[in-house]
């Protein structure tokens, strides 16, 4: 059984930053990051890799940067993630490294995504940390909001 998280949803505030991203010419993914314990937010990103001209600036990259900043260290885990869409490769690694306690994600991402898809990171044997992940958390949403934006884009 997936633990549902707390009223309200930190997949809805996790949609409201890939909203945000998705307007500013983004490709729409947001990223939530929990303290566990309190249910304090430490950070909520949408994708800014157009915007920092970055191809490391994912959602969950930058939000667990600024997760680590607040707390003052490199790792996270008593935290939990809640994204938008699988992770990919590196945002999969950045997990793993930053050693959140879960992932909760929305859509599944057969082309990019990396845990249920792909290399499945969490499964390879030099994967030093293994979350609990919990995918499809409201997919229809995720990938409603993923086919419009590139809708728009190629017309």
């Amino acid at each position: 059984m997936i633990p549902r998280p707390p009223a309200p949803s930190y997949m809805d505030r996790a949609f409201a930053e890939a909203e945000t991203a998705a307007a500013a010419g983004e490709v729409p993914v947001g990223a939530v990051i929990v303290q566990a314990e309190s249910g304090q937010v430490l950070a909520a990103c949408g994708n800014r890799v157009e915007t920092l001209a970055d191809p490391s600036a994912h959602a969950e990259i930058l939000a667990i940067r600024t997760a680590c900043r607040r707390l003052g260290t490199p790792r996270l885990p008593g935290c939990d993630l809640y994204v938008t869409l699988e992770p990919c490769a590196l945002c999969a690694a950045a997990i793993s490294f930053a050693r959140l306690r879960r992932v909760y994600f929305g859509a599944y991402d057969p082309k990019g995504g990396a845990i249920e898809h792909g290399p499945r990171w969490f499964s390879q044997r030099t994967c030093l940390h293994t979350p609990e992940v919990y995918g499809g958390i409201d997919e229809r949403r995720a990938a409603g909001l993923l086919r419009a934006f590139f809708r728009a884009l190629r017309p």
